[in-house]
Parts: structure tokens; C-alpha cells; sequence
């Protein structure tokens, strides 16, 4: 059993994310359950998606401290769902920082080093340039599969399989930027 939480922001492709996972999932013979918590989504809001995969899974929402694998595609998101990561858990956080409407707005500040405030509260926690890692790829909208490839390392997860789940999972015309990516991310680690 393994329980995954994907956080980020709209437009991040956190829900392509867990679709990717689901494939996977499948691709290993295994059940998998997924679901899916969006508010503002399209105007930048938080998205959060709950992965689980196992031999049999009856209830797709992660409970607090239940996380294998935390995927955080922004790092204010990565300190808004840390609380759901198991002790020995992986925290993986993409260095890119989205500014919440209120920061924009000017009505609060984006927290200052929350890398440093993450490595003090996280035993396992890896940083990504995922978006850069992105866009040497050709575009930054494979961020997510840059995440996709580091946790695959990270994680131990079959590459091959991974890469097959990615490939199903993206339009065909996508397919080769999108495997470039992950490579680009499974090298990162």
C-alpha cells in the first residue's frame, strides 16, 4: 500500500499527475483510488489530489500523517500539506514560488526560506528545479513530469512502467517532450 498526495496550484497539472499514477497503478496489476480537492483551481487556487494504490483500496482520501510521498509542485503548498506526511515519509518540493492572491494583493507576505523551515521539519525532504528542468525539455507545463521522474527515483518505482503511464497518460503529440522530462526529472535526484 502506498499513499500518495500531490499538491500545487491550478494549472500546475496536479490532476494530470494523479492520472499518471492511477495508470501506473494499473500497469502494475494493482486497484487504485483517487480524489481530487479544487477550489479556485482556475484562478491559481490550491489543488491537492489523493493517490492510493494497493491490492485493494476502499477509501481514496489520505488521513493526516498517512502520506508515503508528498509531491508539492509550489513550496507554500509543500509547508500547507506537510502535515499529512508520515515520519519517514518523502517530501518532494518543486523551488518554484506561485504568489497567492493575498501576496499579490499586498494584503500578506509570501513566507520567507521555507526551504530552510521544510529541511528543519522534514526528515526527507529533496528540492526540484522542476520548472527549469522543464523547460530544457521545451516547455514549463512538464513540470509535473519532471516531479513524476524525481519520485520514481526517489521512491524506487519501475521506471519503465512509469515512463509507459506517462506516455498513455499525455497527448500523443506530447509523448516525447513529456518522456524527456521525466528523464530530465529522474536525473535530478
Amino acid at each position: 500500500m502506498m499513499n500518495i498526495l500531490i499538491a500545487g496550484v491550478g494549472g500546475q497539472g496536479t490532476l494530470l499527475a494523479s492520472r499518471v499514477f492511477g495508470r501506473y497503478a494499473m500497469l502494475c496489476g494493482m486497484d487504485c483510488k483517487l480524489s481530487e480537492i479544487h477550489g479556485m483551481s482556475q484562478r491559481g487556487g490550491s489543488v491537492v489530489t489523493h493517490v492510493r494504490i494497493g491490492e485493494k483500496i476502499y477509501s481514496p482520501v489520505i488521513w493526516e500523517g498517512g502520506a508515503d510521498m508528498i509531491i508539492a509542485f509550489e513550496s507554500l503548498e509543500a509547508l500547507r500539506v506537510k502535515h499529512y506526511l508520515k515520519k519517514d515519509g518523502i517530501l518532494l518540493v518543486n523551488e518554484e514560488e506561485i504568489l497567492p492572491m493575498p501576496c499579490i494583493t499586498g494584503a500578506a507576505k509570501y513566507p520567507e526560506d521555507l526551504k530552510t523551515s521544510l529541511k528543519n521539519e522534514v526528515a526527507r525532504v529533496h528540492f526540484v528545479k522542476a520548472q527549469a528542468r522543464a523547460l530544457e525539455a521545451g516547455s514549463e507545463k512538464a513540470t509535473n513530469i519532471v516531479m513524476i521522474g524525481s519520485l520514481c527515483k526517489l521512491y524506487g518505482f519501475d521506471k519503465e512502467k512509469m515512463k509507459r503511464a506517462v506516455e498513455e497518460c499525455v497527448p500523443a503529440k506530447f509523448a516525447e517532450l513529456n518522456l524527456q522530462a521525466f528523464e530530465l526529472g529522474y536525473e535530478s535526484v
